[in-house]
């Protein structure tokens, strides 16, 4: 995009708008900041498209959003961007309306692009298996990650929640994990013995290798003693994968998403699911139930005689 051509008030009127709709959703739900900066960035990307065209973003009619809309598709953006981007716009004109800046919504009779059922990308238990043992447990840090690890698969966890995860959330006498998930909303999570086990030993020993002489709050600090970022989660992901061999494609989820197949396999109630998962709709959930029918089908392939 040309910075020349921006329109430099329509930006800052842009920029703005967005910073209240932001504060307004924030008290609103308690969306997370991954949440909140994928609302601003699709935003902010609008409006300064439309100050090429000396508009701030709450001036947009329904022909700009599409003319925008287009450009990005030409581009190459995939429907769900697409989506997820169309989905922010309607968000933030919603609310502009309601603050009584406009009358009329020009996303309104603007059609979501289709986008087919995407189903997670799950490790199988022997996959699993291999990704736990990947760590070298002799070291501190590769001891935290098995504890990351072995914590992760047990209880379904975000990487956003495990990475912010506190001592004072978990409770060994009662065998479980407190966690304040999406939306502020708190739930109870058990832990097996395993995952107790390699939490106890963790927390007894090589953590205060990793801090020495340092204090935080955070269960699982690097060794800076600081809380771990999302980005060095996934790199620890992908490096135990490799090392473990394992070939699909994985994602920082990858546990969650074969914590909650693997319980729906071995015949877990999808309610349940839920509410380990913290999913406020069982819609969310569901799609697991497409990801255990495959596996069963698979099976039946595999074994029956008319397979």
């Amino acid at each position: 995009m040309d910075k020349e051509n921006l329109d430099s008030k329509s930006v800052d009127r842009s920029q703005e708008l967005v910073d209240r709709f932001l504060d307004a959703i924030w008290m609103e739900r308690g969306l997370s900041q991954n949440t909140l900066g994928a609302y601003r960035a699709d935003l902010m990307t609008l409006g300064r498209s439309l100050s090429e065209e000396h508009k701030s973003i709450d001036t947009a009619e329904k022909a700009d959003l599409l003319k925008f809309i287009a450009g990005r598709v030409e581009g190459g953006a995939k429907p769900r961007s697409t989506a997820r981007q169309l989905s922010s716009f309607r968000r933030f004109f919603r609310y502009i309306m309601r603050e009584g800046m406009r009358d009329t919504d020009p996303t309104a009779d603007i059609e979501m692009p289709r986008i087919g059922r995407s189903l997670p990308k799950t490790l199988s238990e022997d996959e699993v298996e291999s990704l736990l043992h990947a760590p070298n447990i002799d070291e501190p840090l590769g001891h935290r990650d098995r504890a990351m690890l072995e914590l992760l698969y047990a209880t379904g966890l975000r990487v956003s929640e495990l990475i912010n995860l506190k001592q004072s959330q978990v409770n060994f006498n009662q065998g479980v994990l407190r966690i304040i998930g999406k939306g502020d909303r708190e739930r109870l999570i058990p832990l097996g013995e395993e995952s107790q086990r390699w939490l106890r030993d963790f927390i007894d020993g090589p953590r205060m290798e990793i801090l020495l002489e340092r204090q935080t709050d955070y269960l699982f600090p690097t060794r800076r003693g600081d809380r771990m970022t999302r980005q060095a989660f996934w790199h620890i992901i992908k490096r135990y994968a490799e090392k473990a061999g394992i070939r699909k494609k994985m994602s920082p989820h990858s546990l969650r998403h074969a914590f909650a197949t693997h319980l729906l396999n071995r015949g877990a109630d999808l309610r349940v699911v839920q509410l380990l998962l913290g999913h406020s709709d069982l819609s969310t959930t569901q799609i697991y139930t497409h990801v255990a029918r495959e596996r069963l089908k698979d099976l039946h392939g595999e074994h029956h005689p008319r397979g």
